[in-house]
């Protein structure tokens, strides 16, 4: 039969055929000096008594996603690496928050995703599966304020991980997390994979040249690189200068006499709104299948900013109309008015589901912040 085109692969096989532990990720049956095995990509499994634990790699980790993402990959017996830049491991209390219960399960890389050598060096130390990028400025309200720094980071580090891994680890599965941002002034609802892009921000701006870069590298040099279109996922990890988080603190500390109003932008604008826990379980999905593809990832629901608001303030037994003040300052120059996705292709071929309602994850966000500030009475 025959043999997997990387060499490195091949000795790794013959490795094994002797005896040796190695860590190669291989999908499917080959004979190596008449030793037949089969391991199939989507987990970690024994051969011939030696264990074949799957390597991934995180950029973001300390962020929402990361650290969910994390949960999960250790869940299924993964070895986790994480980049991280060099000022978090200066300040691990603050920079590690979301990580501080997984640091003794992690390993933890300096490196900025501004510099192709601190790249490069990370992946040529460190023989990986599967590498998740989703480190990014992601605040649309600050692309807007530094666009230079948000292009530079959100496209160029894209664009260094692909290189350095089209240079040293061609079999690695590259994830990019792309954003409903991209979609920006809709052609259609609901937004499809096929719905074209009309970026309304610098940050979306850069999400659609991250996306191309990746396709391109699938393309063109026959990766295995898959991006995730991933529509407003949130959770009690969400940054505070995120709306929705903005909300859920603000009506918790409202109600705990620490807050008197809350100042929001444009109360109509819809989205749609899932849990990160739910939406990290496809990123990981699009990694196992047998071809890369771009998938949506979304609820299907769509609800309004005001909603949300009426919602978790409700909560709280409160009325969000005595304290929701609209502020111009909030408006965004270009506004992004309704995203709402069709998942319909990752129902089907992922065979995912988001398990929370909108009416769950507002009630996990407020009941967090509220015990949180509570906290700070004590």
């Amino acid at each position: 039969m025959d043999l997997h085109a990387d060499h490195k692969l091949v000795t790794l096989t013959k490795e094994i055929c002797e005896g040796l532990i190695t860590k190669a990720p291989l999908s499917r049956l080959d004979t190596v000096d008449s030793c037949e095995f089969l391991v199939p990509t989507s987990k970690n499994m024994s051969l011939n008594g030696v264990e074949m634990i799957k390597k991934a790699l995180i950029t973001g980790i300390t962020g929402q996603d990361g650290s969910h993402l994390t949960e999960h990959l250790l869940g299924l017996g993964y070895e986790v690496h994480g980049i991280v830049r060099r000022v978090a491991l200066e300040d691990p209390d603050n920079r590690f928050r979301r990580i501080s219960h997984l640091l003794d399960k992690v390993h933890l890389h300096a490196a900025s995703l501004e510099s192709y050598p601190s790249i490069f060096s990370v992946i040529s130390r460190h023989e990986v599966d599967e590498c998740y990028h989703l480190a990014a400025q992601s605040f649309v309200a600050e692309s807007f304020s530094d666009g230079f720094s948000t292009m530079n980071v959100n496209i160029n580090g894209t664009h260094y991980l692909l290189a350095a891994l089209k240079e040293l680890r061609q079999h690695c599965r590259f994830y990019f997390a792309g954003s409903s941002e991209m979609f920006g002034k809709v052609r259609e609802t609901p937004q499809r994979e096929t719905t074209p892009f009309h970026p309304r921000s610098p940050y979306g701006i850069s999400k659609v040249a991250g996306f191309e870069l990746t396709r391109n590298y699938r393309e063109a040099y026959g990766m295995f690189c898959a991006s995730g279109l991933l529509f407003n996922h949130e959770g009690p990890r969400r940054g505070f200068e995120f709306v929705t988080r903005k909300i859920t603190n603000t009506a918790a500390r409202i109600k705990l006499g620490l807050a008197s109003e809350l100042r929001l932008g444009n109360l109509d604008a819809k989205r749609d709104w899932g849990h990160a826990a739910d939406y990290v379980r496809a990123m990981h999905l699009m990694l196992q299948q047998p071809q890369p593809d771009d998938f949506i990832v979304a609820t299907g629901e769509s609800h309004t900013v005001r909603e949300f608001c009426e919602r978790a303030f409700g909560e709280l037994e409160l009325d969000y109309r005595d304290y929701v003040v609209v502020d111009d300052r909030f408006y965004r120059p270009a506004e992004v008015d309704q995203l709402v996705g069709d998942a319909s292709k990752a129902r089907e071929i992922l065979n995912w589901r988001p398990t929370y309602s909108f009416e769950e994850l507002v009630t996990e966000m407020v009941q967090s912040d509220l015990e949180a500030n509570s906290r700070t009475l004590t």
